[in-house]
Protein backbone atom coordinates (compact mmCIF):
# COMPACT_ATOMS: atom_id res chain seq x y z
CA UNK A 1 0.00 0.00 0.00
CA UNK A 2 1.35 3.44 -0.89
CA UNK A 3 2.44 5.63 1.97
CA UNK A 4 -0.24 8.12 2.97
CA UNK A 5 0.72 11.09 5.12
CA UNK A 6 -1.38 11.65 8.24
CA UNK A 7 -2.50 15.20 8.95
CA UNK A 8 -1.53 17.17 12.01
CA UNK A 9 -4.00 16.20 14.79
CA UNK A 10 -4.39 19.87 15.72
CA UNK A 11 -5.95 20.54 12.29
CA UNK A 12 -8.45 17.70 12.43
CA UNK A 13 -9.92 17.99 15.90
CA UNK A 14 -13.40 16.54 15.84
CA UNK A 15 -12.76 14.60 12.64
CA UNK A 16 -12.55 10.85 12.11
CA UNK A 17 -10.41 10.63 8.98
CA UNK A 18 -6.69 11.26 9.37
CA UNK A 19 -5.85 12.23 5.77
CA UNK A 20 -7.39 14.02 2.80
CA UNK A 21 -6.11 12.31 -0.32
CA UNK A 22 -7.58 13.15 -3.72
CA UNK A 23 -10.69 11.35 -4.91
CA UNK A 24 -10.14 8.33 -7.12
CA UNK A 25 -11.66 9.99 -10.19
CA UNK A 26 -9.52 13.13 -10.04
CA UNK A 27 -6.90 13.69 -12.74
CA UNK A 28 -4.57 15.43 -10.33
CA UNK A 29 -3.50 14.28 -6.88
CA UNK A 30 -2.56 16.37 -3.84
CA UNK A 31 0.34 15.70 -1.53
CA UNK A 32 1.52 18.04 1.21
CA UNK A 33 5.25 18.38 1.84
CA UNK A 34 7.76 20.64 3.57
CA UNK A 35 9.51 22.85 0.99
CA UNK A 36 11.98 24.22 3.53
CA UNK A 37 10.23 27.55 4.02
CA UNK A 38 8.59 28.26 7.35
CA UNK A 39 4.90 29.04 7.20
CA UNK A 40 4.10 32.60 8.19
CA UNK A 41 0.87 31.42 9.78
CA UNK A 42 -0.13 27.95 10.95
CA UNK A 43 -2.61 26.07 8.78
CA UNK A 44 -6.19 26.32 10.05
CA UNK A 45 -8.71 23.68 11.03
CA UNK A 46 -10.73 21.81 8.45
CA UNK A 47 -13.98 23.70 8.98
CA UNK A 48 -17.26 22.37 7.60
CA UNK A 49 -18.25 23.70 4.18
CA UNK A 50 -21.87 23.44 3.06
CA UNK A 51 -22.85 23.11 -0.60
CA UNK A 52 -26.43 23.73 -1.68
CA UNK A 53 -27.88 21.58 -4.45
CA UNK A 54 -31.30 20.91 -5.93
CA UNK A 55 -32.25 17.28 -6.30
CA UNK A 56 -34.11 16.15 -9.40
CA UNK A 57 -35.53 13.26 -7.37
CA UNK A 58 -35.26 12.51 -3.67
CA UNK A 59 -36.39 8.86 -3.41
CA UNK A 60 -33.69 6.29 -4.22
CA UNK A 61 -34.55 2.67 -4.98
CA UNK A 62 -32.49 -0.50 -4.64
CA UNK A 63 -33.02 -4.19 -5.33
CA UNK A 64 -30.29 -5.63 -3.08
CA UNK A 65 -31.53 -8.99 -1.74
CA UNK A 66 -29.90 -8.54 1.69
CA UNK A 67 -31.27 -5.09 2.49
CA UNK A 68 -34.64 -4.79 4.20
CA UNK A 69 -35.97 -1.81 2.24
CA UNK A 70 -36.52 -0.85 -1.38
CA UNK A 71 -36.70 2.93 -1.04
CA UNK A 72 -34.62 5.47 0.84
CA UNK A 73 -34.12 9.20 1.24
CA UNK A 74 -30.88 11.04 1.97
CA UNK A 75 -31.35 14.79 2.30
CA UNK A 76 -27.60 15.29 2.83
CA UNK A 77 -24.49 13.99 1.10
CA UNK A 78 -21.44 13.59 3.30
CA UNK A 79 -21.70 13.30 7.08
CA UNK A 80 -20.12 15.35 9.84
CA UNK A 81 -20.29 12.55 12.39
CA UNK A 82 -16.90 11.47 11.05
CA UNK A 83 -17.04 7.70 11.54
CA UNK A 84 -13.81 6.33 10.05
CA UNK A 85 -15.53 3.06 9.15
CA UNK A 86 -18.49 4.61 7.28
CA UNK A 87 -19.23 2.56 4.15
CA UNK A 88 -20.64 5.66 2.42
CA UNK A 89 -17.29 7.45 2.26
CA UNK A 90 -16.41 6.28 -1.29
CA UNK A 91 -19.55 7.95 -2.67
CA UNK A 92 -17.98 11.38 -2.17
CA UNK A 93 -15.55 10.61 -4.98
CA UNK A 94 -18.43 11.06 -7.44
CA UNK A 95 -18.61 14.69 -6.28
CA UNK A 96 -14.89 15.29 -6.83
CA UNK A 97 -14.01 14.94 -3.15
CA UNK A 98 -11.89 12.62 -1.06
CA UNK A 99 -13.32 9.85 1.07
CA UNK A 100 -11.26 11.24 3.94
CA UNK A 101 -11.65 14.64 5.57
CA UNK A 102 -13.75 16.03 2.72
CA UNK A 103 -16.47 13.41 3.25
CA UNK A 104 -17.10 14.85 6.71
CA UNK A 105 -16.23 18.47 5.87
CA UNK A 106 -17.96 19.09 2.51
CA UNK A 107 -21.65 18.57 3.23
CA UNK A 108 -24.16 18.77 0.37
CA UNK A 109 -27.60 20.01 1.36
CA UNK A 110 -30.52 19.11 -0.90
CA UNK A 111 -32.38 22.34 -0.31
CA UNK A 112 -35.49 21.26 -2.23
CA UNK A 113 -35.77 17.83 -0.56
CA UNK A 114 -39.23 18.48 0.88
CA UNK A 115 -40.54 20.00 -2.34
CA UNK A 116 -39.16 17.08 -4.38
CA UNK A 117 -40.74 14.55 -2.01
CA UNK A 118 -44.17 16.13 -2.30
CA UNK A 119 -43.86 16.05 -6.10
CA UNK A 120 -42.94 12.36 -6.13
CA UNK A 121 -45.71 11.46 -3.69
CA UNK A 122 -48.13 13.40 -5.86
CA UNK A 123 -47.35 11.45 -9.04
CA UNK A 124 -50.41 9.61 -10.37
CA UNK A 125 -48.67 6.23 -10.46
CA UNK A 126 -47.03 6.47 -7.01
CA UNK A 127 -47.60 3.46 -4.74
CA UNK A 128 -46.51 3.77 -1.08
CA UNK A 129 -43.88 1.50 0.46
CA UNK A 130 -41.80 2.15 3.61
CA UNK A 131 -39.01 4.65 2.99
CA UNK A 132 -35.77 4.35 4.96
CA UNK A 133 -33.84 7.39 6.19
CA UNK A 134 -30.27 7.15 7.47
CA UNK A 135 -29.14 4.51 5.02
CA UNK A 136 -26.19 6.44 3.58
CA UNK A 137 -25.72 9.51 5.77
CA UNK A 138 -27.30 10.37 9.10
CA UNK A 139 -30.56 12.36 8.73
CA UNK A 140 -29.86 14.00 12.11
CA UNK A 141 -26.24 15.04 11.56
CA UNK A 142 -25.27 18.56 12.74
CA UNK A 143 -26.44 20.28 9.52
CA UNK A 144 -30.01 19.21 10.32
CA UNK A 145 -30.15 21.63 13.26
CA UNK A 146 -29.97 24.50 10.79
CA UNK A 147 -31.74 23.20 7.70
CA UNK A 148 -34.46 21.01 9.26
CA UNK A 149 -34.89 18.98 6.08
CA UNK A 150 -35.51 15.77 7.99
CA UNK A 151 -38.25 17.46 9.99
CA UNK A 152 -39.81 18.80 6.80
CA UNK A 153 -39.76 15.31 5.29
CA UNK A 154 -41.43 13.86 8.39
CA UNK A 155 -44.11 16.55 8.17
CA UNK A 156 -44.87 15.37 4.63
CA UNK A 157 -44.89 11.76 5.84
CA UNK A 158 -47.48 12.65 8.48
CA UNK A 159 -49.57 14.76 6.09
CA UNK A 160 -49.73 11.94 3.55
CA UNK A 161 -49.76 9.12 6.12
CA UNK A 162 -46.72 7.48 4.52
CA UNK A 163 -44.59 4.83 6.32
CA UNK A 164 -40.99 5.70 7.22
CA UNK A 165 -38.02 4.00 8.92
CA UNK A 166 -35.22 6.01 10.55
CA UNK A 167 -31.69 5.02 11.59
CA UNK A 168 -29.56 7.54 13.48
CA UNK A 169 -26.87 7.93 16.10
CA UNK A 170 -28.01 11.40 17.11
CA UNK A 171 -30.19 12.46 20.03
CA UNK A 172 -31.39 15.32 17.82
CA UNK A 173 -34.16 12.94 16.77
CA UNK A 174 -35.95 13.89 20.00
CA UNK A 175 -36.58 17.35 18.54
CA UNK A 176 -39.12 15.67 16.26
CA UNK A 177 -40.76 13.56 18.95
CA UNK A 178 -44.08 15.30 18.32
CA UNK A 179 -44.18 14.12 14.70
CA UNK A 180 -42.81 10.68 15.50
CA UNK A 181 -45.43 10.13 18.18
CA UNK A 182 -48.27 10.92 15.76
CA UNK A 183 -46.75 8.69 13.09
CA UNK A 184 -46.35 5.87 15.62
CA UNK A 185 -50.00 6.16 16.63
CA UNK A 186 -50.90 5.41 13.01
CA UNK A 187 -48.38 2.57 12.68
CA UNK A 188 -46.25 4.55 10.24
CA UNK A 189 -42.78 4.76 11.84
CA UNK A 190 -40.05 2.75 13.49
CA UNK A 191 -36.63 3.92 14.63
CA UNK A 192 -33.22 2.30 15.08
CA UNK A 193 -30.62 3.98 17.28
CA UNK A 194 -27.07 3.05 16.33
CA UNK A 195 -24.86 2.19 19.33
CA UNK A 196 -21.21 1.26 18.85
CA UNK A 197 -19.85 1.62 22.37
CA UNK A 198 -20.85 2.39 25.93
CA UNK A 199 -17.45 3.96 26.55
CA UNK A 200 -17.63 7.75 26.13
CA UNK A 201 -13.93 8.09 25.22
CA UNK A 202 -14.02 5.29 22.66
CA UNK A 203 -17.26 6.62 21.19
CA UNK A 204 -15.69 10.05 20.77
CA UNK A 205 -12.79 8.48 18.87
CA UNK A 206 -15.05 6.36 16.68
CA UNK A 207 -17.78 8.94 15.99
CA UNK A 208 -16.32 12.37 16.83
CA UNK A 209 -19.46 14.48 16.24
CA UNK A 210 -22.21 12.02 17.04
CA UNK A 211 -24.19 12.04 20.29
CA UNK A 212 -22.63 10.45 23.35
CA UNK A 213 -23.69 6.92 24.36
CA UNK A 214 -25.65 8.33 27.32
CA UNK A 215 -27.64 10.67 25.08
CA UNK A 216 -28.42 7.88 22.63
CA UNK A 217 -29.73 5.73 25.46
CA UNK A 218 -31.85 8.67 26.57
CA UNK A 219 -33.23 8.88 23.02
CA UNK A 220 -34.18 5.19 23.15
CA UNK A 221 -35.96 5.75 26.47
CA UNK A 222 -37.86 8.85 25.33
CA UNK A 223 -38.92 7.27 22.03
CA UNK A 224 -40.07 4.10 23.77
CA UNK A 225 -42.07 6.00 26.39
CA UNK A 226 -43.75 7.98 23.59
CA UNK A 227 -44.89 4.75 21.96
CA UNK A 228 -42.43 4.85 19.04
CA UNK A 229 -41.16 1.34 18.17
CA UNK A 230 -37.40 1.50 18.63
CA UNK A 231 -34.56 -0.94 18.01
CA UNK A 232 -30.85 -0.83 18.81
CA UNK A 233 -28.39 -1.14 15.95
CA UNK A 234 -25.15 -2.53 17.48
CA UNK A 235 -23.02 -1.73 14.48
CA UNK A 236 -20.45 -2.00 13.30
CA UNK A 237 -18.80 -4.58 15.51
CA UNK A 238 -15.05 -4.09 15.10
CA UNK A 239 -12.79 -6.98 16.14
CA UNK A 240 -10.61 -6.17 19.17
CA UNK A 241 -12.01 -2.60 19.37
CA UNK A 242 -15.65 -2.69 20.48
CA UNK A 243 -16.73 -6.32 20.02
CA UNK A 244 -16.26 -7.01 23.72
CA UNK A 245 -19.08 -4.53 24.43
CA UNK A 246 -21.77 -6.31 22.40
CA UNK A 247 -23.72 -7.75 25.35
CA UNK A 248 -23.35 -4.54 27.34
CA UNK A 249 -24.88 -2.53 24.49
CA UNK A 250 -27.82 -4.91 24.16
CA UNK A 251 -28.41 -4.92 27.92
CA UNK A 252 -28.37 -1.12 28.20
CA UNK A 253 -30.64 -0.61 25.18
CA UNK A 254 -33.18 -3.16 26.44
CA UNK A 255 -33.24 -1.47 29.84
CA UNK A 256 -34.23 1.79 28.14
CA UNK A 257 -37.09 0.26 26.17
CA UNK A 258 -35.62 -1.04 22.91
CA UNK A 259 -37.74 -3.86 21.51
CA UNK A 260 -35.41 -5.35 18.92
CA UNK A 261 -31.75 -5.46 17.89
CA UNK A 262 -29.59 -5.94 14.82
CA UNK A 263 -25.86 -6.08 14.16
CA UNK A 264 -23.41 -5.71 11.27
CA UNK A 265 -19.77 -6.75 11.22
CA UNK A 266 -17.23 -4.12 10.11
CA UNK A 267 -17.06 -3.63 6.32
CA UNK A 268 -14.14 -1.98 4.52
CA UNK A 269 -15.22 -1.28 0.92
CA UNK A 270 -13.06 0.83 -1.38
CA UNK A 271 -11.29 3.77 0.25
CA UNK A 272 -12.80 2.94 3.65
CA UNK A 273 -10.01 0.41 4.15
CA UNK A 274 -7.31 3.10 4.07
CA UNK A 275 -9.30 5.63 6.11
CA UNK A 276 -9.96 3.03 8.80
CA UNK A 277 -6.35 1.81 8.83
CA UNK A 278 -5.12 5.37 9.35
CA UNK A 279 -7.60 5.77 12.20
CA UNK A 280 -6.18 2.63 13.82
CA UNK A 281 -2.63 3.94 13.40
CA UNK A 282 -3.59 7.16 15.15
CA UNK A 283 -5.61 5.74 18.04
CA UNK A 284 -4.61 2.07 18.42
CA UNK A 285 -1.15 1.65 16.84
CA UNK A 286 -0.49 -1.49 18.90
CA UNK A 287 -3.59 -3.24 17.51
CA UNK A 288 -3.38 -2.46 13.78
CA UNK A 289 -2.11 -5.84 12.64
CA UNK A 290 -4.35 -7.78 15.01
CA UNK A 291 -7.54 -5.94 14.07
CA UNK A 292 -6.93 -6.12 10.32
CA UNK A 293 -5.95 -9.79 10.59
CA UNK A 294 -9.24 -10.59 12.31
CA UNK A 295 -11.14 -8.60 9.67
CA UNK A 296 -9.49 -10.60 6.87
CA UNK A 297 -10.29 -13.85 8.70
CA UNK A 298 -13.98 -12.95 8.37
CA UNK A 299 -13.68 -11.93 4.71
CA UNK A 300 -11.95 -14.92 3.15
CA UNK A 301 -8.50 -13.39 3.48
CA UNK A 302 -9.53 -10.06 1.91
CA UNK A 303 -10.21 -6.64 3.39
CA UNK A 304 -13.78 -6.69 2.13
CA UNK A 305 -16.34 -9.19 0.89
CA UNK A 306 -18.98 -7.50 -1.34
CA UNK A 307 -21.10 -10.61 -1.86
CA UNK A 308 -24.79 -10.43 -1.00
CA UNK A 309 -25.63 -12.53 2.03
CA UNK A 310 -22.16 -12.47 3.62
CA UNK A 311 -21.08 -8.82 3.35
CA UNK A 312 -22.90 -7.85 6.55
CA UNK A 313 -22.19 -10.98 8.60
CA UNK A 314 -18.80 -12.27 7.48
CA UNK A 315 -17.63 -15.88 7.57
CA UNK A 316 -15.26 -18.04 9.56
CA UNK A 317 -14.82 -18.85 13.28
CA UNK A 318 -14.72 -15.27 14.57
CA UNK A 319 -17.84 -14.19 12.65
CA UNK A 320 -19.69 -17.33 13.73
CA UNK A 321 -18.83 -16.79 17.38
CA UNK A 322 -19.89 -13.13 17.21
CA UNK A 323 -23.21 -14.08 15.64
CA UNK A 324 -23.82 -16.72 18.34
CA UNK A 325 -23.09 -14.15 21.05
CA UNK A 326 -25.49 -11.72 19.41
CA UNK A 327 -28.29 -14.28 19.08
CA UNK A 328 -27.94 -15.34 22.71
CA UNK A 329 -27.76 -11.71 23.85
CA UNK A 330 -30.94 -10.82 21.97
CA UNK A 331 -32.75 -13.73 23.58
CA UNK A 332 -31.42 -12.97 27.06
CA UNK A 333 -32.43 -9.31 26.96
CA UNK A 334 -35.74 -9.76 25.14
CA UNK A 335 -34.61 -8.17 21.89
CA UNK A 336 -35.27 -11.11 19.57
CA UNK A 337 -38.65 -9.86 18.34
CA UNK A 338 -39.12 -7.88 15.13
CA UNK A 339 -40.62 -4.41 15.19
CA UNK A 340 -44.21 -4.36 13.89
CA UNK A 341 -44.65 -3.93 10.12
CA UNK A 342 -45.58 -0.48 8.88
CA UNK A 343 -48.90 0.31 7.22
CA UNK A 344 -49.16 1.20 3.54
CA UNK A 345 -52.94 1.46 3.34
CA UNK A 346 -53.40 4.93 4.86
CA UNK A 347 -51.57 6.90 2.18
CA UNK A 348 -53.22 10.07 0.87
CA UNK A 349 -51.51 11.87 -2.00
CA UNK A 350 -50.49 15.46 -1.19
CA UNK A 351 -52.27 18.40 -2.71
CA UNK A 352 -49.96 19.95 -5.27
CA UNK A 353 -50.17 23.48 -6.60
CA UNK A 354 -51.78 23.50 -10.02
CA UNK A 355 -49.60 25.74 -12.16
CA UNK A 356 -51.67 25.34 -15.32
CA UNK A 357 -53.78 28.46 -15.92
CA UNK A 358 -57.49 28.13 -16.65
CA UNK A 359 -58.73 28.95 -20.15
CA UNK A 360 -61.73 30.80 -18.67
Amino acid sequence: MARRELLNPDRIRGRGAQSNNSGRFERQTRESFDDGWDNVEPLGLFETVEHTERAKTIITTNDSPDIGFERSINAYRGCEHGCSYCFARPTHAFLGHSAGIEFERDIYVKANAVEALRAEFGARNYKPKPIAMGTNTDPYQPAERKHKLTRGILEVMLETKHPVMITTKSALILRDLDLLTELATLGLVKVAISMTSMDHKLSRKMEPRASSPARRLEAIRALSEAGVPVAVFASPMIPAINDMELERILDAAAAQGARSASMILLRLPGEVRDVFREWLLRHFPDRVRHVLSLVRDTRGGRDNDPRFGTRFTGEGPYATLLRQRFDKGRERYGLDAKLPPLRNDLFVAPKLEDRQMSLF
